[in-house]
């Protein structure tokens, strides 16, 4: 998820732990608690993303790919991380360090605050397709969650405005708010987000903004709803794309019966659980497919065309899979060229230990989850520029996801869906 998203649910938690443990005897032990568990479970929030530092140490695009989201976003190191963020709050902070001798609630709070800054972090990056390994030594299967979109505004507003409305000084809300609800509108002029969209978010807004105010500074009411609401959204998201799933596998067994459908991931439009990016892969034979387009889960009320047109896939007027699944881009490729390309070639197989969507096109690789019409982006990798160098170091032992479609035919175990 974007660092917004990340920073508002930790101060969220941070707030919310506060006002949920007893008071400080006294009134700045208590603002120092506060701000202690505010700084904590926002740094904790965000720590797992320091990992961009170790992107050197692959050549471009693989350690981006390959050290973000990396070994920082494992459960077995978010204990190292905590710590060592605990070490630095009693090296660096003197009120701080007097304060956790003194208090058991503001110890409890702490504690509460790191685990749940460091696991919320790696729980809102599972939401998207990007995926991550949270598990890794022990399970280093790549996850994905094809829930939310990597930038989502609904977070921003509702957890995002009660945090807002507990700051002191009405002039800094009063801006945040503006500000807030300028970015919304900026982005439905955009066409990012449905006006619908918008709507369902200001009112939103307001009503927690309207509670907080009056919920006084220890009340934790309007905090506990925005997570309850949050919850409730991703669990709608969730319940929307395994049905968009479900509709596009059944639509490419119906244009082609026996055909192995791979994966199917999953892209949300901006709070909207009817519009969605899909790109499937399928094969039958050797000759694997590519679809990426736009899919609307109401076809009859909401044409894919109609989805907001910032992120709609446009392609060739009426190509679709079937009814309120539109085809943008389509492209083939070879199984045994892959396999071929992932034994003989290190820098392709360190590739392909990120890659979900593998298009190999003459020299060069791409996921296509990433661009529109599956032009190039941030994974594409032109391989003639690393033929002369030697293999890389440094490369991460995650799972390949593509490993089911790299394994020889003979290795293959999986039954070919829709057949017994």
């Amino acid at each position: 998820m974007d660092n917004i998203t990340h920073s508002v649910i930790g101060l969220g938690v941070g707030e919310l732990v506060h006002r949920s443990l007893p008071p400080e005897p006294q009134a700045p032990a208590q603002r120092t608690r506060r701000a202690l568990f505010l700084f904590t479970a926002w740094f904790a929030s965000n720590a797992p993303d320091l990992d961009l530092v170790l992107t050197k140490l692959l050549p471009r695009p693989f350690g981006y790919m390959l050290h973000h989201r990396g070994h920082t976003h494992t459960l077995l190191l978010a204990l190292p991380q905590a710590l060592l963020l605990l070490a630095l709050l009693w090296l660096l902070w003197p009120g701080a360090r007097r304060l956790l001798k003194e208090s058991v609630p503001a110890r409890i709070g702490v504690a509460a605050c790191l685990l749940l800054g460091f696991c919320l972090h790696m729980g809102m990056d599972f939401l998207n397709s990007y995926g991550l390994h949270p598990f890794y030594p022990f399970n280093s299967r790549w996850l994905y969650g094809d829930m939310v979109f990597i930038v989502e505004p609904m977070f921003w507003v509702l957890l995002g405005v009660p945090v807002i409305m507990s700051l002191r000084y009405g002039i800094v809300k009063s801006v945040l708010l503006a500000a807030l609800a300028a970015a919304l509108c900026f982005f439905t002029y955009k066409t990012y987000l449905a006006p619908a969209s918008l709507a369902v978010l200001l009112g939103l807004g307001v009503i927690l903004a309207v509670l907080q105010g009056r919920a006084g500074e220890r009340g934790r009411g309007p905090l506990l709803l925005a997570f309850a609401l949050a919850a409730t959204f991703i669990g709608t998201q969730g319940v929307a794309s395994a049905l968009g799933r479900t509709r596009i596998e059944a639509a490419v067994q119906r244009l082609d019966p026996g055909t192995r459908v791979w994966d199917v991931a999953m892209t949300a439009f901006p709070s909207n659980p009817l519009c969605w990016i899909y790109v499937s892969l399928d094969s039958k034979t050797d000759v694997y497919t590519l679809r990426r387009g736009t899919l609307s889960l109401l076809p009859e009320s909401l044409a894919p065309a109609a989805c907001p047109a910032g992120l709609v896939e446009t392609g060739k007027p009426g190509q679709q899979l079937a009814p309120g699944i539109a085809v943008s881009a389509q492209a083939t490729g070879s199984l045994a060229a892959l396999r071929a390309l992932q034994e003989d070639n290190c820098y392709a197989d360190a590739w392909f230990r990120f890659a979900r969507m593998p298009r190999l096109n003459a020299d060069k690789l791409t996921d296509v989850r990433f661009n529109p019409g599956m032009l190039p982006n941030f994974t594409t990798v032109e391989l003639q520029q690393f033929r002369s160098r030697p293999c890389p170091a440094y490369v991460p032992g995650w799972d390949r996801p593509r490993a089911d479609m790299l394994a020889p035919p003979a290795a293959e175990e999986a039954p070919v869906m829709g057949q017994e």
